[in-house]
């Protein structure tokens, strides 16, 4: 994410072959087509909270044990390459399973799935703490553990992002996804890192207690969710979806989006940006230290910059879209990844690089909203797992094979213009995103 790299970089303009627009599978016009059960106002309000509190607090969690299990590693081994693999377990369960969850979280209770992710958790991190107070953590231990962990936060992140239009009202779900966004950017990003070293530093079995606690703590805060937690059912399949096999429902799922223009475009879109982001979090390390002969100081202020970004993003993007307009408001997150990739090829100023950071965290966040709100209208309730699957699969896994290709370009072709390939990756995904992308195409999607 070599050759493959180029090849996604590509895939966006292959969506040009076929510019018209369909219907939307639910049009907010067609009542026979809306989705069983449409939450209203009602108890939008005590859903959001506690979806944002669920939110925040595994994800806190999850920022701990991101930091918590690598620096467990580097006790238990001295090689890089065990220390990697610990780190990978992590991430790798999106690669390898999020297709089947998606399937699952089409055919059961999402809120059990919920708390069935964090019985995962509670069991592997209870395993961990007794592992650590027998002095008995090994890297095999370390790489279980991370795989539980991992293959959890595929059934949370999915089922919880499925289960928004049941619970949310149409007219609340761009301000609570806004809220999630930001919810995950601060608590994964900046308090989870930051909270874990201190923990650690306190010992490490106290640090894994408080991390099973919030754990606990965020499974009861579901019981207080009202609504409907079982995807509605496709009347117009009537009793098929049962009959369905897992793999033909995966099938079904990936034809779903294939099949639609103005979906397809953008999880393509979003796969090149991805892959960007994984190439730039892989390559700045190294460019900051040898090229920009930045301290350790002054590397956490060009991070922090890409969170603020985020955080920035999820607080005004009601009002930039509402500005803007939510086009022009998607378009930002391809401006803001090609100077993300462009700067450090033109300039080692810290500030400059920075800026570039703040202005693509930004719009990594203004596209992640709208991307949700669109997926969540136009998606029908019993497709919404596997097409969040399928869209995250395409994102998430394009961060590591950006990393690779990043670092394979690197070797071959130098540092900066490692980085111009991959901002003309960029360059290349706006013909199809001004193509697809247009105003009447996203006004529709949104029922205006």
């Amino acid at each position: 994410m070599s050759d493959q790299a180029v090849q996604t970089a590509k895939a966006p303009v292959a969506a040009v072959a076929d510019t018209r627009v369909e219907a939307p599978a639910r049009s907010a016009a067609d009542p026979a087509a809306q989705r069983a059960g449409e939450p209203t106002a009602r108890h939008g309000s005590r859903n959001a909270a506690v979806l944002l509190a669920f939110t925040a607090v595994t994800n806190l969690a999850d920022g701990v044990t991101k930091i918590a299990l690598p620096l467990l590693a580097t006790r238990a081994s001295a090689s890089p390459a065990q220390i990697s693999a610990v780190s990978l377990t992590l991430s790798l369960p999106w690669l390898l399973v999020a297709l089947h969850v998606g399937v699952l979280v089409d055919r059961v209770d999402r809120r059990r799935l919920l708390w069935g992710a964090n019985a995962l958790r509670l069991l592997a991190l209870g395993a961990l703490i007794e592992a650590a107070l027998a002095d008995r953590v090994s890297i095999a231990v370390l790489c279980v553990v991370g795989a539980v962990l991992g293959v959890a936060e595929v059934i949370a992140l999915t089922s919880a992002s499925a289960l928004i239009p049941a619970l949310i009202a149409p007219e609340g779900r761009e301000r609570v996804n806004a809220w999630i966004a930001g919810a995950e950017t601060v608590c994964n990003e900046f308090c989870g890192p930051f909270v874990g070293g201190l923990l650690l530093a306190a010992g490490t079995g106290f640090a894994l207690g408080v991390t099973w606690v919030s754990y606990l703590v965020a499974a009861l805060v579901l019981l207080l969710l009202a609504g409907r937690f079982r995807a509605a059912r496709d009347t117009s399949q009537a009793g098929a979806g049962a009959a369905e096999s897992v793999n033909r429902q995966i099938t079904g799922g990936l034809r779903y989006l294939w099949q639609h223009t103005l979906l397809r475009t953008m999880s393509l879109i979003l796969t090149v940006l991805c892959a960007c982001w994984g190439a730039w979090l892989a390559l700045m390390p190294l460019f900051a230290t040898d090229v920009m002969q930045l301290s350790p100081r002054q590397y956490g202020t060009l991070l922090s910059a890409l969170g603020i970004g985020g955080l920035t993003g999820a607080l005004a993007v009601t009002r930039v879209n509402r500005t803007l307009g939510r086009r022009w408001v998607m378009f930002a997150d391809l401006v803001g990844t090609f100077a993300m990739m462009a700067v450090p090829a033109l300039t080692t100023d810290l500030w400059a690089v920075a800026a570039a950071a703040f202005v693509g965290g930004m719009g990594g966040t203004l596209w992640t909203v709208n991307a949700r709100t669109i997926g969540q209208r136009l998606v029908p309730d019993s497709m919404l797992g596997r097409y969040t699957a399928v869209s995250r699969l395409f994102s998430w896994g394009a961060m590591p094979i950006g990393a690779g290709a990043m670092g394979l370009l690197a070797q071959w072709l130098g540092l900066r213009l490692a980085f111009w390939v991959f901002a003309a990756s960029v360059a290349v995904a706006v013909v199809p995103f001004l193509r697809v992308l247009t105003r009447p195409a996203l006004a529709e999607a949104y029922g205006d």
